[in-house]
């Protein structure tokens, strides 16, 4: 009986289509900083999907980086600032706004703590479409923009906030950092956050579409930012769809002035 042998020829081919096989069943994320300071991604992956790695990073002024993401993959990009090993806390790594709360540059499955801009993604979900948005339900702390590349079908949409919030946030929102005339405005919360009522939160009695409406706080995030979630129920102008995209995703995009 002749034996089947394995040429050198033979396995780079092989090779070559297993590379290709997986370029076809991965999407690619390319997270680029146009912000005038540096900005620590973070990366969370949605329950019952493989995490990915890394799960946090740092991304100097006008670098980007490319992450390969599983199609079925699902979870949130989010952008961390004003970071520093703090010596007062052991050396911990810690961050003013959107730290996820790991001590560490990777968030090691640790979430943005609020406010944080999200980009929300859930890929190959329904029909083959990945679902998508830039959510400031949680609120602001950057500047953010989805751009879909190569997609093959669905709307395909840019989305996002590319207006700088915190310097006209609402008094009861802001986030400050520094002291006195040093003082500055790094984050803007949600009213949920702010208050933790029901009414805004909508939660307990307010836990469907009709019975939470937008707020004045909401609708603050909604005029300045129309393609982003602004609250709970803000589905219809707000999450996008994409079939076999590879996705930009940038922080400070054009017309961020400040």
């Amino acid at each position: 009986m002749d034996r089947f042998l394995i040429t050198p020829t033979f396995l780079s081919l092989l090779l070559l289509t297993f590379s290709l096989f997986s370029d076809v069943q991965s999407t690619t994320f390319k997270i680029v900083n146009k912000c005038r300071h540096t900005v620590w991604p973070g990366v969370l992956t949605g329950a019952d999907r493989a995490p990915i790695n890394p799960t946090g990073f740092t991304l100097k002024t006008g670098k980007s980086r490319t992450l390969k993401m599983p199609r079925s993959w699902s979870g949130r990009v989010w952008g961390r600032t004003l970071c520093s090993n703090d010596p007062s806390n052991g050396g911990k790594f810690t961050c003013v706004t959107g730290d996820c709360g790991s001590g560490k540059v990777e968030c090691a499955g640790g979430g943005a703590i609020p406010p944080a801009t999200l980009a929300e993604f859930t890929l190959n979900g329904d029909q083959g479409l990945d679902f998508y948005d830039v959510s400031l339900v949680d609120g602001y702390n950057l500047p953010m923009l989805i751009v879909a590349k190569g997609g093959t079908r669905g709307g395909c949409s840019a989305t996002g906030c590319l207006v700088d919030l915190n310097g006209a946030c609402p008094r009861d929102l802001r986030v400050a950092s520094g002291k006195g005339s040093h003082s500055e405005s790094v984050g803007c919360k949600s009213a949920c956050l702010a208050f933790n009522d029901p009414i805004y939160c909508c939660s307990e009695a307010h836990n469907t579409p009709d019975t939470c409406q937008p707020s004045s706080y909401s609708l603050f995030f909604k005029h300045a930012c129309p393609r982003s979630y602004s609250y709970a129920y803000d589905d219809k102008t707000s999450t996008f769809t994409c079939a076999s995209a590879d996705y930009l995703i940038i922080f400070c995009p054009l017309p961020y002035t400040r």
